[in-house]
């Protein structure tokens, strides 16, 4: 386990080379702000601006526990397998400067992921990059395929339609997986070597009899229990016959397991943070609205535990207005839920509501502990264990939300354009304005503005990266960095 992290810092030591048997391309390219770099003090185990390198801390063995990177490493969506998205002991940010741009063959929005000094994208032309964390240097790329054009889909507002949910990272094995969408929409998980991209094995995951096409894989993957777990959902536009489902295929390759949301149809598992695996290895997921608007809950428009090898739902909760709520496309599937210790759960929706769950006992229909009106949440949840606080990327601005034992209490809003999923660290909320195309640093107590960057136009659900001294933002060009000073 040690003989990976370290021959990748090896790796990224080497004068700008690719690894022998590199898949390569051209088709990336970076630029680096050379004033930016020099002022930069790297962490230790990142390699420095002269491009040596320091013997990085070795990420720990995956478990079912929401922890185990090292301090560097930001190996899954929001870090931690709870989906927390909040690092803790970094120094206080003041002002960022632009580090370096990674212009990119495709719009990336899925998080970037960080193993061993090494930042992983990838994008819808079905790319695969390994960058250089300080520099931005293209180390490797391997491309999986044909991405689907717009034209193809019965709807979908992305185009073309590549490798969306964010990457997740294996140390066991030393692999990344990608699920890469391609023509005939076809859906492959795919495992790289980290160290070179080389391809080691895929497999199609289209373990349902419903249209691929109408399918998409948008959710965050995790790695736990030796599985690898991938969520499914359905197009932006709810059309075609898709149904919400989830996989798990062992880190090696081999039988693929999945679970099937029990409703006719729709009800999708989309939100950005993907599937959250809780202490004692079970998987969680919310799911959007489904086919029935009353009568028979249907199993839809919730947030489900699921059995660490998805044999069965143990134990859901729905809001009593399900039936409504289905037939307004007002669901639950548009967050997902965020682990937050204690046995309880936290949860937004597009119904304006944000739910506190007692995570031993769901409660079924209308069995959460506490609700708070006013935020339909879109992406990631962030929490800060130490503060108590929630941080929920609602439609018209971020909020912060102060979690008691069985309460909730709204605080401050930021403004309607900074909405984007949120994570912690550094003394400070990190969100983007999307259409802006800036990076914002909102203090924690008062939401004020800190500092802002501008790192370009990104989708609606990208969600910054703390590794090393530097924020990667994900843009519908490539990857973003500036470094914290």
């Amino acid at each position: 386990m040690l003989a990976v992290p370290v021959l990748l810092a090896a790796l990224l030591a080497a004068a700008g080379c690719s690894p022998a048997g590199t898949p390569s391309s051209s088709a990336g390219s970076a630029s680096a702000s050379g004033s930016a770099l020099s002022s930069a003090t790297p962490s230790p185990g990142t390699a420095g601006p002269s491009g040596t390198a320091a013997t990085p801390t070795a990420p720990e063995s995956p478990s079912p526990t929401p922890t185990g990177p090292s301090a560097l490493d930001w190996p899954s969506y929001h870090r931690t397998l709870d989906r927390a998205g909040t690092v803790a002991g970094l120094p206080a940010v003041h002002e960022l400067t632009p580090a370096w741009t990674a212009a990119l063959d495709g719009a990336v929005y899925g998080q970037p992921i960080v193993v061993g000094g090494l930042a992983i994208a990838a994008t819808e032309a079905d790319t695969v990059y390994g960058l250089d964390l300080t520099t931005g240097a293209v180390r490797w790329t391997t491309h999986l395929g044909t991405p689907v054009p717009r034209s193809d889909l019965p709807c979908g507002n992305i185009d073309p339609l590549g490798i969306t949910g964010t990457p997740a990272y294996d140390a066991t094995t030393g692999s990344v997986f990608v699920v890469a969408e391609t023509t005939g929409g076809r859906h492959d998980l795919v495992a790289l070597d980290v160290l070179t991209g080389t391809e080691r094995w895929r497999q199609s995951l289209d373990v349902t009899t419903r249209n691929p096409l109408a399918e998409q894989q948008r959710g965050a993957l995790a790695v736990a229990n030796g599985r690898v777990y991938v969520p499914f959902g359905g197009l932006y536009g709810d059309c075609g016959d898709y149904v919400g489902y989830v996989t798990a295929t062992p880190v090696g390759g081999g039988t693929t397991t999945s679970y099937a949301v029990p409703t006719s149809r729709e009800g999708g598992i989309w939100a950005a943070s993907g599937v959250a695996v809780d202490g004692g290895g079970d998987a969680w997921v919310a799911v959007g609205n489904g086919a029935s608007t009353g009568g028979t809950y249907d199993g839809s428009d919730s947030v489900l535990r699921l059995a660490p090898d998805l044999s069965q739902r143990l134990d859901y909760f729905a809001p009593a207005s399900w039936g409504s709520q289905n037939a307004r496309d007002q669901d639950l599937g548009s967050t997902g839920p965020v682990l937050l210790g204690g046995n309880r759960v936290l949860v937004s929706g597009k119904d304006a509501e944000v739910y506190l769950l007692d995570g031993e006992h769901l409660g079924g229909v209308g069995g959460q502990l506490a609700t708070l009106t006013g935020c339909a949440g879109y992406g990631g949840i962030a929490w800060d264990r130490t503060a108590a606080a929630a941080f929920v990327p609602c439609r018209d601005g971020l909020l912060r939300v102060d979690v008691g034992s069985t309460t909730l209490q709204g605080g401050w809003k930021a403004p309607a354009n900074i909405a984007g999923s949120p994570v912690v660290g550094h003394g400070a909320v990190w969100s983007v304005d999307a259409a802006g195309g800036r990076l914002y640093a909102l203090d924690e107590v008062t939401g004020a503005s800190i500092t802002t960057a501008d790192v370009g136009t990104t989708s609606r659900f990208a969600s910054p990266v703390l590794a090393g001294g530097f924020v990667l933002v994900p843009t519908l060009a490539g990857v973003s960095a500036v470094a914290v000073g």
